[in-house]
């Protein structure tokens, strides 16, 4: 029952026949930023991340927990597994509302601009010694939108570092534009399904070492994956999903987004109402 519609990989194809994919990077161009200062925009630009950014307190960290706790445990009692819940914010109002978040979405905006469609969210959760990893990957691999105006926030649930298998980095790997990556093999016990090889060659890896209530910002060319989790302890975050208002989809993926900031002029994205689900 594992639902990956995010995370679905895209025949190179399949792409051409339904949208024509600029696959290079867009540096961000804000020039006077709200909550970000100039050096983080060019720490982003060069980069390709932005890192332990202080969005939630202890008291809405717990709150947040013991939410996902309980769909956790609904999800898994009618058969998913601690990965299956994707495309979350269409159908459990809180999640909407952590992808929707004002604070969030001001740190977005300063990235993409000032029209920003919020279209993804996607739990990745490694319980103790459950064996797997995710794979050195590209998020624009598996997204079928053009151009790369794209980031994803990982809003940390739990403390995330080293022992328990945090994300990891390639700094500045999304300057090389799209890279050749290879299925997956059964061995591998990847979340997803895609490998690309030999990372190092695209530079330094860095942990993406975050407290619960912190998020990370990272461009959907950047190049990143995460080792098992070996620790006694679980490992859970939240992705959400952002690009530019001018981005186009293909799979008919505009469906599931939201207007955030600003506005969407020629109405491509749906922009759906918040679920009524918790």
């Amino acid at each position: 029952m594992t639902d990956s519609k995010e995370f679905q990989a895209v025949p190179q194809e399949e792409d051409l026949t339904q949208i024509e994919r600029d696959l290079k990077f867009y540096p961000s161009s804000t020039t006077n930023p709200k909550v970000l200062t100039s050096n983080q925009i060019e720490q982003f630009n060069r980069d390709g991340y932005l890192r332990s950014i202080r969005i939630f307190n202890e008291e809405d960290v717990s709150v947040n927990r013991q939410y996902f706790d309980e769909l956790l445990e609904t999800v898994m009692a009618a058969g998913g597994d601690s990965y299956s819940i994707s495309t979350a914010h269409i159908k459990y109002g809180k999640v909407y509302d952590l992808l929707t978040h004002p604070k969030i979405v001001s740190y977005v905006k300063d990235l993409l601009g000032d029209n920003v469609i919020a279209w993804g969210s996607h739990f990745f959760c490694k319980m103790p010694h459950d064996g797997k990893s995710v794979s050195w990957h590209q998020d624009a691999s598996y997204w079928p939108l053009s151009p790369s105006k794209a980031v994803t926030v990982w809003l940390a649930v739990d403390d995330a570092d080293p022992e328990n298998a945090n994300m990891r980095f390639i700094a500045g790997s999304h300057h090389h534009g799209h890279m050749t990556y290879r299925p997956s093999g059964s061995h591998e016990d990847n979340v997803l399904n895609q490998t690309i090889e030999n990372p190092e060659q695209y530079g330094s890896a860095v942990d993406d070492s975050l407290k619960a209530g912190e998020i990370s910002i990272h461009s959907d060319l950047l190049l990143h994956g995460s080792e098992a989790n070996e620790s006694e302890r679980r490992r859970c975050g939240l992705t959400l999903r952002y690009c530019a208002a001018d981005v186009r989809a293909g799979m008919d993926w505009n469906a599931k987004g939201v207007i955030v900031a600003g506005a969407d002029p020629s109405g491509h994205w749906l922009n759906p109402a918040r679920p009524e689900n918790d």
